[in-house]
């Protein structure tokens, strides 16, 4: 069962909080190729949001290849698939990494202590079939 909490106030957008939860819970195993989204009324219903927001990170999500919207049916996890170019994929990641790195030698991290943090959150995402990231 897949259980998004959204906070809000924050200064992640409500559709990205949305958005890496989902990812997350991909990634981790917890929602697995052919797994069934919650509507995109339903999910807003839950979460006591617009339901454009929800529509917002599903379709996000359908440009990325995670999901896939079946007429009539919902959205759906698709099998994982290279829609990017190495390249792509490489800036990306980058664009997510250029803060990380930033961040952490303003708090004082050495680039030992970092990497240490790094592979022990993907050593997390990949081991737990749960999906339970913290």
């Amino acid at each position: 069962m897949l259980t998004i909490q959204i906070t809000t106030g924050s200064d992640v957008p409500i559709f990205r909080q949305i958005v890496e939860q989902i990812r997350a819970a991909i990634a981790g195993g917890k929602l697995r190729t052919g797994a069934p989204l919650p509507s995109v009324r339903g999910l807003a219903n839950e979460l006591v949001i617009n339901h454009n927001t929800v529509a917002k990170a599903y379709s996000q999500l359908t440009r990325d290849g995670v999901i896939e919207s079946q007429q009539g049916r919902g959205y759906f996890v698709v099998q994982r698939r290279e829609i990017f170019t190495k390249a792509e994929r490489v800036r990306r990641v980058n664009a997510l990494v250029a803060p990380l790195v930033s961040e952490a030698v303003l708090l004082g991290f050495s680039e030992p202590e970092l990497v240490s943090l790094v592979q022990k959150q993907f050593a997390k995402v990949m081991s737990d079939p749960q999906g339970k990231t913290s």
